[in-house]
């Protein structure tokens, strides 16, 4: 291969694992809009066109990616193998990827990628195989493109497999089919064992409205499990106002689950509850959380009504160039701004007329179809899931809008509700 034409294959290779790495905490991040992933996405899919266009000298270099460790250097490759079909190059990705979780995450992602129609036949040939973590990846690829497995996810529900029966009981959630897990084995789900089924199941059929559902999800935010804030950006939305109210206060009176209480605050929307998110702007460990609830009730924008602080004095989070310091977690609101209590507070007095404490509001209106549909389209990533959800919650019957979906395939989607 020509060492100028290997470099650029290699350049390109890299850049699309590392824009993919990118990407993922993207799709959960305060600050970027749909505009902003399309932006992203564009970037993404010139780097896999590139070793569309590189042939087999791309896959030469595709082999080498595959044999390395790294989660995020099989998305393009997967993406190349799905698309072509190449059962050589299908199996090698297939290999690759093994029965680990995270790469299976890359693998599903590619399939994702591709507009349906072309992902189709490869998803109907994994859940076609006989290997359970195979079908879990057929099963997820459906649910990302909202696109109904028909008899396939009643038989995912019913395997033997944890993986596979959590996967296909997250997904009647997300292909609004939650309302049908009455039919099934419901309070077994709900009482297993394995916290991913126990979680899958009471996701869905909290979202469809089956009320004893949202208790284990509380008990997922109790336990301050892996689950806790998914749970709880459900359970608030789906409980009635009054007891989410309570259950917020009572998140309040512990340190472990303060944090918790101004997400809580900010999903249920009550007016009512935003002095008690100003007094939390004084303390570092949720002032930046504090704000983000704020917006989420008001639809203030904190840097851009220039009611913004600074960065506390001597506070850290996250990791630190202390080789002694064993805290390697990311500083989760480090894309959130520093809202400053005093003007937050000067303004709520002058606006809080606007808003009717005890009515739900969501960006600063009360909750409906319209505003909600609306936020899809111009909202920042984390409002355009709540805004998913609560239409999720509001139509039982209607898939769920995916706002992790390609950019490109989402404002079409986008414009069409």
């Amino acid at each position: 291969m020509n060492p100028t034409i290997s470099s650029i294959l290699h350049q390109l290779a890299e850049e699309a694992a590392f824009l993919w790495h990118l990407r993922g905490g993207i799709l959960q991040s305060p600050h970027f809009s749909l505009s902003d992933l399309e932006r992203f996405d564009e970037r993404l899919e010139a780097q896999v066109d590139g070793l569309r266009v590189g042939g087999d000298a791309s896959w030469e270099i595709c082999r080498s990616a595959l044999a390395g460790d790294t989660v995020e250097g099989l998305f393009a490759p997967a993406v190349l193998a799905f698309e072509s079909g190449n059962s050589e190059h299908l199996q090698q990705v297939m290999n690759a990827m093994g029965t680990d979780r995270e790469k299976a995450r890359t693998v599903i992602s590619a399939l994702g990628w591709l507009p349906y129609e072309q992902a189709r036949p490869r998803i109907e040939q994994l859940l076609a195989e006989e290997s359970p973590f195979h079908r879990y990846i057929g099963m997820a690829a459906y649910a990302i493109h909202r696109h109904d497995p028909g008899p396939q996810l009643t038989r995912a529900v019913n395997d033997t497999s944890p993986l596979l029966m959590a996967r296909g009981l997250r997904a009647y959630g997300e292909l609004g089919r939650g309302c049908e897990l009455n039919d099934f084995r419901l309070q077994e789900y709900l009482t297993d064992h394995d916290d991913e089924i126990r979680f899958s199941a009471a996701w869905s059929a909290s979202l469809a409205g089956i009320g004893t559902a949202v208790g284990v999800l509380r008990g997922f935010v109790a336990s301050s499990s892996r689950y806790a804030e998914k749970a709880l950006n459900v359970s608030v939305r789906c409980m009635r106002p009054e007891s989410a109210r309570a259950w917020q206060r009572e998140l309040a009176q512990s340190s472990e689950t303060i944090r918790f209480a101004a997400i809580g605050a900010g999903a249920l929307g009550d007016p009512s509850l935003v002095p008690w998110l100003i007094d939390r702007m004084d303390t570092p460990t949720i002032a930046r959380v504090a704000g983000e609830a704020l917006t989420m009730i008001t639809g203030i924008d904190i840097e851009l009504e220039e009611l913004a602080g600074t960065r506390p004095e001597g506070f850290n989070a996250g990791p630190t160039d202390d080789p002694k310091d064993l805290n390697v977690a990311m500083d989760a609101d480090e894309n959130l701004p520093w809202p400053d209590a005093d003007l937050v507070a000067a303004w709520w007095d002058k606006n809080k007329g606007r808003f009717q404490s005890g009515t739900r509001h969501f960006l600063g209106k009360p909750v409906s179809p319209e505003h909600l549909r609306l936020a899809l389209k111009t909202g920042l990533q984390r409002q355009r899931a709540a805004a998913a959800l609560e239409l999720a919650r509001m139509n039982p019957g209607r898939p769920m809008f995916e706002v992790r979906a390609p950019a490109a395939r989402q404002r079409k989607e986008v414009a069409a509700i």
